[in-house]
């Protein structure tokens, strides 16, 4: 199984990249985020990559690093969520917009991912949050449950203010989980909210 190529780049698309090593060319496919970070065509490339065999096709699938590439193998273990998709949906978000939008069960995010509609996006977010235990994005991550920062109930009442403000919910946690992290558990949600929206106008 081929788990890593360096080489040369020869070509690339919409949504794949041939990596030359030694004169044979891998045509491999990426997401969005992996196929702006490779080289200009003709020079060096390395990309990790997952193998896909079927018996009627070998697929390779390039990351530019390991976390994009552990999300990937994540995502596909969620019903209706195949190797393209899973490439859709890292092309939209990144590995830490996607931990986050999991952490906020923020579905929407990931509707922007071709091939992904209200009821997959939903799927993903409720599938992964269970199988990716170890993501705590600050105080509002586990809603009743306090850890380092503010008490849920506070951020959780301050991402809220903040999605009422216009905000997506993702970005509201994510500067509030910073803001509480920063400020302690006992402050106020008023205070939360003003140095949330400090955190997102930054």
């Amino acid at each position: 199984m081929i788990a890593k190529l360096s080489g040369v780049l020869d070509s690339a698309g919409e949504d794949w990249a041939v990596i030359d090593v030694g004169g044979v060319g891998y045509r491999v496919f990426c997401s969005g985020s992996t196929l702006g970070r490779l080289p200009p065509v003709g020079e060096p490339a390395s990309l990790l990559i997952e193998t896909h065999v079927r018996d009627d096709h070998i697929h390779l699938y390039g990351f530019m690093d390991d976390t994009e590439r552990d999300w990937f193998g994540l995502l596909l273990t969620v019903q209706g969520v195949g190797a393209r998709v899973a490439l859709g949906v890292l092309t939209v978000v990144t590995p830490v917009d996607l931990m986050q939008a999991i952490a906020a069960q923020d579905s929407a995010a990931l509707t922007r991912a071709e091939g992904v509609g209200r009821k997959l996006a939903a799927r993903i977010v409720n599938e992964l949050k269970d199988k990716a235990g170890g993501i705590v994005l600050g105080p509002a991550a586990a809603p009743g449950a306090a850890a380092a920062g503010a008490p849920a109930e506070g951020a959780v009442d301050a991402i809220s203010a903040l999605v009422h403000l216009g905000y997506g919910r993702s970005e509201a946690f994510g500067a509030v989980a910073h803001a509480a992290q920063r400020l302690g558990r006992d402050t106020p949600v008023s205070e939360l909210v003003r140095a949330g929206l400090q955190e997102l106008g930054s």
